[in-house]
């Protein structure tokens, strides 16, 4: 077949093509009013943008961006002969400056404002002839869609309002909506020609993906951007502080979330300790051959509230002593309940005669070969103490009994492993705020001995915020984890409980990432008012579902999916459904074996 017949069909073929997309992508029809279109069961209105301020900020086009609604944006950016506006400066320089000189002729006052015109002409002019800086006509399209005029209306007051708060003033395309809705669509026309003239560092500020992008060079990986499905890569020990907050609903995908952080960081060698309120955290430790210590009333596992730290090289053995003697008395605080000024004073009397009867004094420099006291031997001291009998009697219950298994035994548990993960799911609802600190006091106590790079996650953190002094413990945590290397990650469902204490609002800030994921209606408001949440935010962690919602990262922030690979997925999952399978795909196995 000749080339010239080739060519002919070709194009034949390709306009056919043509006219079929197009009968396939376009609306059933269009009616074009004066403000709107209606196009199939849709109404649509354009907007332009006619007047800027004389400063903008960077990142002033963020809020629009981040409105929850369907709308199309289009930037037309024009360049213009940089000789062409040196000549249209060098005329409104000349008009400046007769108007000024006539001015003082007159002998009137200066008037500020031609002076400000006089050196804004001068410093474009320079920076013009220095190529700093460029000219450009820019045309900025708004395309808004709602279900009804009653609702195009609203979006349109919305928009303005967020605008014009920017001093950023628009306008509806009257009589032009089908030339506005062209240039809003991908086609690259500009059917409006609505300009204004901005040069380079305004027209910058304009650039939309400023605000949504969380990426590093180094880190681990977070989840991908919901806005621009880049990925969020980051390295929490960057910033300020490594702390971290985690704030969500029952079966938003918190533990999910958290337990992918600590897979990745331990590929990069992190070490991660884990306080486990509801046992999520077994299989993930058994598979990766960390250490699982189940702690209730009836366990092996034990630890001492009276072991002391080794003393450092730059520390004094008298303040280490003090130290966990205060730490203690917190801890009794808990257990006890209520104590009056003197039972606390006789309380600090007794706890440090327990320690002397060990030989264990603020003069000894290493008690590291001493065996420590136990809890019967305070109640043995306050026994034999004038004030104190009444103390004992309330402390019988952990020294004696069922309750004696718990915290009268030496400890015999260690961190000497990457991930190591303290259970208490069994434990008593009452004595779990006991058990957190227990556990988080020897865990602080085991950090400060040598500086590692770890990661300290507090499931449940609400536990913990019921109490003043486990509350006060968490805090003083989160303000000295970063001189030991330590991340600290705090996670609640119960968000009012936890924000509420005296304690809940320094741990959020002394902590420098946060993630929030799909929030209940009851709580959203005080997560936005703690978070200081715009009302398109507040809606996103509302509607958002399940491993869905907000990371923050110093001062910046994203909308987030949290993603995992199928290996990861298995090892991680919290899915009731999907752990039954992978039970019953095990028992399968062995059953074949």
């Amino acid at each position: 077949m000749p080339d010239r017949q080739k060519q002919s069909l070709q194009k034949e073929f390709s306009q056919t093509d043509l006219e079929l997309l197009r009968d396939i992508i376009a609306p059933s029809a269009i009616e074009v009013a004066s403000n709107f279109l209606h196009i199939g069961q849709k109404y649509a209105k354009t907007m332009f943008v006619f007047t800027y301020p004389k400063y903008l900020s960077t990142n002033w086009f963020s809020p629009i961006i981040n409105m929850d609604q369907p709308m199309d944006i289009s930037f037309f950016i024009h360049p213009t002969p940089t000789e062409k506006i040196m000549k249209t400066l060098q005329r409104q320089l000349t008009s400046v400056t007769a108007e000024m000189m006539e001015r003082e002729e007159k002998g009137l006052i200066r008037d500020p404002m031609l002076e400000a015109a006089y050196q804004n002409i001068e410093d474009l002019r320079d920076k013009l002839q220095t190529a700093e800086e460029k000219m450009f006509k820019f045309g900025l399209y708004i395309t808004l869609y709602a279900d009804s005029p009653k609702k195009l209306e609203q979006l349109e007051n919305e928009l303005r309002a967020l605008l014009e708060s920017r001093m950023v003033y628009v306008k509806s395309a009257l009589y032009q909506q089908k030339a506005g809705f062209d240039s809003s669509i991908p086609l690259g026309y500009d059917a409006l020609l609505i300009h204004n003239s901005l040069n380079t560092g305004p027209l910058s500020s304009t650039f939309p993906f400023v605000s949504f992008d969380l990426t590093s060079d180094k880190g681990i990986l977070y989840g991908v951007n919901r806005h621009n499905s880049s990925l969020i890569l980051f390295d929490r020990f960057s910033l300020e502080n490594a702390n971290s907050v985690i704030f969500a609903k029952s079966g938003a995908g918190k533990s999910y979330a958290t337990k992918l952080e600590v897979l990745r960081s331990m590929m990069f060698g992190d070490d991660v300790i884990i306080i486990d309120p509801e046992n999520e955290y077994q299989f993930l430790a058994e598979t990766v051959g960390g250490s699982f210590f189940n702690l209730s009333l009836t366990s092996k596992h034990h630890i001492n509230p009276f072991d002391l730290p080794p003393v450092g090289v730059d520390e004094n053995p008298a303040d280490v002593l003090r130290s966990n003697i205060i730490a203690l008395m917190g801890l009794l605080k808990v257990m006890l309940g209520e104590i009056t000024p003197e039972e606390e004073s006789i309380l600090d009397n007794a706890i440090t005669e327990t320690y002397s009867s060990r030989d264990i004094t603020p003069e000894r420099k290493d008690v590291s070969e001493i065996t420590p006291p136990l809890m019967s031997d305070l109640q043995l001291v306050l026994q034999n103490m004038e004030g104190g009998e009444s103390l004992a009697i309330r402390l019988q219950k952990y020294t004696e009994g069922i309750y004696s298994g718990f915290l009268n035994q030496h400890t015999n548990v260690n961190l000497e492993n990457q991930l190591v993960v303290f259970n208490i799911r069994d434990m008593e609802e009452e004595l779990r705020p006991v058990a957190m600190f227990l556990v988080l006091t020897f865990i602080w106590n085991a950090i400060r001995k040598n500086l590692k790079k770890r990661i300290l996650i507090v499931d449940e953190a609400w536990w913990m915020m019921q109490h003043e002094d486990s509350a006060s413990f968490l805090f003083s945590i989160a303000k000295r984890a970063r001189k030991y290397y330590l991340g600290l990650t705090t996670i609640t469902q119960d968000v009012a409980d936890f924000i509420s204490s005296s304690y809940g609002k320094p741990i959020i800030t002394n902590s420098s990432m946060q993630l929030l994921l799909k929030q209940s209606p009851a709580s959203i408001d005080v997560v936005k008012d703690a978070f200081n949440l715009t009302d398109e935010e507040k809606f996103l962690l509302l509607e958002s579902g399940v491993g869905e919602g907000l990371f923050f990262a110093g001062n910046k922030h994203v909308a987030i999916k949290i993603i995992a690979s199928y290996t990861e997925d298995q090892i991680i999952t919290s899915d009731p459904a999907q752990l039954l399978k992978i039970e019953q795909a095990k028992e399968e196995l062995e059953k074949g074996e």
